[in-house]
């Protein structure tokens, strides 16, 4: 099911057109990883600071009001343009074993964020002026820096085909990346 939603997805005309642009589909890529530099890069100035490694003369509180504006910009535009490279090849993605764990640890970074938000950042007025914080504010720092650095590393394994579903002989990647209904065929 999914699949062929996939695949009617790859033939319609713009996901077509984005992939065999010339100039479009290079800008939407260099746009998805230029912004995801920024994104990371200071999310990762934040989380150093959760971890006690660097600003620790800095407020959290206060370095996060700085940051989380430009955090948010990054990830806006890193969404949006990862999207439209998802849109100009889904069929790709779908049967690729890296999309899928990047999708995975998409999702985990995302529930760190919202459970470090719901919890121990509700009480940084009382910690933040602290260079040591929280153990919950150093895990939520630490998971965010390894989820980021997967990602990024799943990011760019992408683009190799070793199990595309017509070049691996591994069973269970054959599974997990959705090949066995290609198989059945």
């Amino acid at each position: 099911m999914l699949e062929s939603s996939f695949a009617w997805l790859a033939g319609t005309a713009g996901s077509v057109a984005l992939h065999e642009s010339v100039y479009l589909w290079p800008a939407i890529e260099s746009v998805h990883v230029l912004t995801l530099a920024l994104f990371v890069g200071f999310s990762a100035v934040l989380d150093l600071r959760l971890l006690g490694v660097s600003y620790t003369g800095v407020p959290a509180a206060k370095l996060a009001r700085r940051l989380l504006p430009w955090i948010t910009a990054g990830f806006a535009i890193m969404v949006a343009s990862g999207a439209l490279v998802f849109y100009g090849n889904p069929l790709h993605f779908y049967h690729n074993i890296f999309f899928r764990l990047k999708i995975v640890m998409l999702v985990l970074a995302g529930l760190n964020v919202w459970v470090f938000h719901r919890g121990v950042w509700l009480t940084v007025e009382r910690w933040g002026n602290e260079a040591a914080t929280p153990r919950a504010a150093r895990v939520a720092g630490a998971a965010s820096l390894v989820l980021w650095m997967s990602i990024i590393v799943a990011g760019r394994l992408i683009a190799y085909n070793w199990f595309e579903c017509r070049n691996t002989q591994i069973a269970a990647i054959r599974w997990a990346s959705g090949c066995a209904a290609v198989d059945e065929r």
